[in-house]
């Protein structure tokens, strides 16, 4: 297998054993805070084939630190439980057989308890590891772990909540949980000259791969919205029609509003007393200066379209996140749609090996999004962070920044 530092070029100096294992300590038990307020029955229900219990995201972030660490370090290694290599695989191919994605929530065993056996086995573990010395390249896995988790601790918020708005009772996760910053005035726009800049992850801490290579890339002369749409402005949208229009629509964006029959985003409510929205903090009514959320790409670029404005490239966003790092609302209120389609960068190659399949293969049919939203773990967003998903996802907190062609 190739070094994975050289896939994933956390290119700053390693940092010390002990900062290391500190940092390994606090991720994890900040997956066990995110899981604390839901019951066992939570943690073990699946809504969606695109969504999976927390119980997994649990066990699987634990398979990760097992499989690919302990398995290559440990002397004497043994499974916690040979049949969890199966059970917790998401998509690598390359260590063997998967369980299917869409049954995960069919796995009511092992239960929630010994997960969290499982759990406590790999942190004790690890910390043995931790404690008779790593190399470098082990080093560089088990950062790259934690930076696995935290994706999977978003994903824990997301998909709990997907959960929960199945629930006619609209349960509480969380009653301090935290919400967007609301949107700082009127929208004005940010204009930036033609350019020839760089993208991608500049030298210095962690990267995924698919922010590499830096890379040159030209820009026409672009403006972009000095703050994201809110949920005041998008209703102003529904209310002109701009569902029942399908002149504002991409063919496939038409097609599948009229498939599902949306009239509204994802988690908007509508009611005697007006509209209201479910997050994790439960149905409240909906806060017009709150950034809008949980819109598809189609939606995204709808409202873009009856706005007279379209959605901004990923090369716009980031030369504008980086010569304007003051803009409002750049991270922690919604991941922000792109026009580009998730393609590699030129020059990109996927690592050897089954860490190889991180980000490489997953490079078609889907949309980039940047950014960061309110269920980002703290620290793990930077400029040039490339998430994406396909066209129709809805549950994610997906929101848009407005641009312009000058």
């Amino acid at each position: 297998m190739m070094p994975i530092w050289s896939a994933m070029r956390a290119r700053a100096e390693a940092p010390s054993a002990s900062a290391l294992a500190a940092r390994f300590a606090a991720v994890r038990a900040h997956s066990r805070t995110l899981a604390a307020p839901l019951s066992e029955e939570d943690c073990a229900a699946q809504s969606m084939p695109d969504a999976s219990p927390v119980k997994w995201h649990l066990a699987h972030t634990s398979w990760f630190f097992e499989t690919f660490i302990l398995e290559a370090q440990e002397p004497g290694f043994t499974a916690f439980d040979p049949a969890f290599r199966v059970l917790f695989n998401s998509y690598y191919n390359g260590v063997g057989e998967k369980f299917a994605r869409p049954q995960r929530g069919l796995l009511t065993r092992p239960g929630l308890a010994r997960v969290l056996a499982y759990r406590a086995n790999v942190d004790e573990r690890m910390a043995r590891l931790f404690a008779a010395g790593l190399g470098a390249e082990a080093a560089s896995l088990v950062e790259l772990g934690l930076q696995h988790e935290q994706q999977h601790q978003e994903l824990i918020l997301t998909d709990c909540l997907h959960l929960l708005a199945q629930n006619p009772l609209y349960p509480v996760y969380d009653d301090e949980a935290p919400q967007p910053a609301m949107a700082p005035g009127a929208m004005e726009w940010v204009a930036f000259p033609e350019s020839l800049v760089r993208i991608g992850h500049q030298e210095g801490g962690f990267c995924f791969d698919n922010e590499l290579p830096r890379h040159r890339v030209f820009l026409e002369p672009f403006a972009v919205a000095d703050r994201l749409v809110t949920n005041g402005e998008y209703l102003r949208f529904i209310e002109d029609g701009g569902y029942t229009q399908p002149g504002l629509w991409l063919s496939a964006g038409w097609d599948f509003v009229r498939a599902n029959g949306l009239s509204h985003p994802f988690y908007w409510r509508p009611g005697a007393e007006g509209w209201r929205a479910f997050g994790l903090r439960g149905l409240e009514a909906l806060q017009p200066d709150a950034p809008v959320l949980h819109l598809s790409y189609f939606e995204a670029a709808a409202y873009a379209q009856w706005a007279g404005a379209r959605l901004p490239t990923e090369a716009e966003w980031e030369a504008a996140a980086l010569h304007r790092p003051d803009l409002p609302q750049l991270f922690g209120a919604a991941w922000q749609w792109t026009s580009s389609a998730y393609a590699p960068y030129p020059g990109f190659q996927a690592a050897a090996g089954a860490v190889g399949e991180y980000n490489g293969k997953f490079m078609v049919n889907q949309y980039v999004l940047r950014g960061s939203s309110l269920a980002t773990p703290p620290g793990h967003a930077r400029v040039s962070y490339r998430n994406f998903f396909p066209t129709e996802a809805r549950w994610q907190f997906t929101g848009l920044r407005l641009a312009r062609s000058l």
